[in-house]
């Protein structure tokens, strides 16, 4: 809905609120807008990998001209969610084994070393955070939506801030959404049991813990397990058995 030179999108009904997260905020540009709503529309596989989109046609569909749309699939480009060819097309980034490996590989790394350090130099305010987003967090399921994934960013997030080191936070930030979409991938594999939900709600609190309570060594090994039996090393496995 367009409201002067002021763009306000018109909230969405989706399966568990997946629509309401990401296109109910105002934005203030229509290339604000346009980047939201097609990023919403690719972290929800409403935009499937591998899929070619026409600009033209998406810009109809969002009821504005191509510009702001092409600058906005410049910047999903920047972020790997989308490739650009030479004509008015862009394809949504595939999902590859070699990427979910590298994802990984990383994460495995440089999570447990955020919360290790995170141990060691939590604040009050960053303690506050970490244990406010974690009330609001639950297991990822299938079927949830963008606000579900938003709120386990949010609380990753907080452990990652609390290491006090801005490079470190960024290099993890940077990754997140490509590797929101393989955690969709993981779900879609294999639906989480209830067995599997009881298992992450123990992990995330015990790596709230041991960042609270300043056990270094103790984060950074619950970290290791939690990536290591986490929704993208499943999509890894799926994607090399496939391979």
């Amino acid at each position: 809905m367009l409201t002067g030179n002021v763009l306000v999108p018109r909230p969405t009904v989706g399966t568990k609120g997946v629509d309401r997260a990401m296109s109910s905020r105002p934005v203030f540009s229509k290339s604000e807008y346009a980047y939201s709503e097609i990023k919403r529309r690719v972290l929800a596989d409403e935009l499937q990998a591998g899929t070619t989109v026409n600009q033209e046609v998406l810009a109809a569909e969002l009821s504005m001209s191509t510009t702001p749309v092409r600058e906005a699939l410049k910047r999903l480009a920047t972020e790997g969610l989308v490739r650009l060819d030479t004509h008015r097309n862009a394809r949504i980034t595939e999902l590859t084994a070699s990427e979910a490996r590298s994802l990984y590989e990383v994460r495995h790394r440089l999570d447990p070393l955020a919360v290790e350090l995170a141990a060691q130099r939590r604040s009050a305010e960053d303690i506050g955070r970490i244990t406010g987003t974690l009330e609001t967090l639950e297991p990822l399921t299938a079927g949830d939506g963008v606000e579900a994934f938003a709120a386990h960013r949010a609380f990753h997030r907080a452990l990652y801030t609390a290491s006090a080191n801005p490079l470190l936070v960024e290099v993890l930030e940077g990754l997140w959404d490509k590797a929101d979409r393989y955690r969709q991938l993981g779900l879609r594999v294999r639906s989480a049991e209830p067995i599997d939900v009881e298992r992450v709600r123990e992990e995330h609190a015990a790596l709230a813990t041991a960042v609270i309570d300043g056990q270094a060594q103790e984060a950074a090994e619950a970290m290791t397990r939690h990536v290591a039996s986490s929704l993208g090393r499943r999509a890894l496995e799926a994607l090399e058995a496939e391979a």
